[in-house]
């Protein structure tokens, strides 16, 4: 009975070392991954609808070296509803802004930039307080909730020498 035991145990031994061997080939080569990263899970982004709403302000600045284009996109903006009182135009401090982009200040106002930028035949949308109008230059103390401005940067991609599109 002894000799039988030894036997099963060495082939036992035999059954895992070869599996062992088989497990850790594996793994060696990459086709068996101990701990995996997880992939990552696709996120939605909500994208509020486009609504145009011309009872918001507008800024429009011409952040490009080209004259005039503050002027024309002031004009698209009056010509689809807005007041001309309340669509200003003037240039921006920079001349070297690559993409034409929407500036809204809260998330409410999100649609209405959506709005606008398909007025004026397409732009970026972005958040940002920076163009807020206050009366303290020095100071951030605006009530957002009472400031319903949107503000157009023109950029680089709205000039005569912008690259064509690759289609």
């Amino acid at each position: 009975m002894r000799a039988s035991v030894v036997v099963l145990w060495s082939a036992i031994a035999v059954v895992v070392l070869v599996a062992v061997g088989i497990f850790g080939t594996l793994v060696a080569t990459g086709r068996v991954t101990l701990f995996p990263t997880p992939s990552p899970t696709p996120t939605t982004v909500q994208v509020a609808e486009p609504v145009i709403d011309t009872s918001y302000a507008v800024l429009v600045l011409n952040a490009t070296p080209q004259q005039g284009l503050a002027n024309a996109t002031r004009d698209t903006i009056v010509a689809a509803g807005w007041s001309p009182d309340v669509v200003l135009a003037g240039d921006a401090g920079s001349e070297d802004f690559p993409t034409t982009t929407i500036f809204y200040a809260t998330p409410a106002d999100e649609g209405a930039a959506r709005g606008l930028a398909q007025v004026i035949g397409g732009a970026e949308v972005a958040e940002s307080k920076a163009y807020l109008p206050t009366d303290d230059p020095n100071t951030a103390d605006v009530d957002e909730s009472a400031v319903r401005q949107l503000t157009v940067v023109i950029g680089l991609d709205r000039t005569d020498a912008a690259p064509a599109a690759e289609g």
